[in-house]
């Protein structure tokens, strides 16, 4: 089975950092290519950065150029780097571990919450 454990949520003000992790088991992490989602209360959950087996990224536009996406397959492990946080950042984070573009594997949830 595949698990993926997440860790890093927490509280913050508006423009402090985060760094969230994600650490997977029981796949062959170093072929997966892997993401962040994120939920809102009364909103759909939507996509907030990939990365590829071969460490190509890709970014929402609301979060472009203030979180980093990364990975470290020795320790089957992604991160989500979280710079100059808006209260509109407050969500549940979701790792995923990507099959397909749209079948894989979720982790539990993690709370983060900007506060203003």
């Amino acid at each position: 089975q595949v698990q993926l454990v997440e860790s890093g949520g927490g509280l913050v003000q508006a423009g402090g950092s985060l760094r969230l992790s994600c650490a997977a088991s029981g796949s062959i992490f170093s072929i997966n290519d892997m993401g962040w989602f994120r939920q809102a209360p009364g909103k759909q959950r939507e996509l907030v950065a990939t990365i590829t087996s071969s460490s190509s990224t890709n970014y929402a536009d609301s979060v472009k150029g203030r979180f980093i996406i990364s990975r470290d397959n020795g320790k089957n492990t992604v991160y989500l780097q979280m710079n100059s946080l808006k209260p509109e950042d407050t969500a549940v984070y979701y790792c995923r571990l990507f099959r397909t573009k749209a079948t894989g594997y979720w982790g539990q949830g993690t709370q983060v919450t900007v506060s203003s």
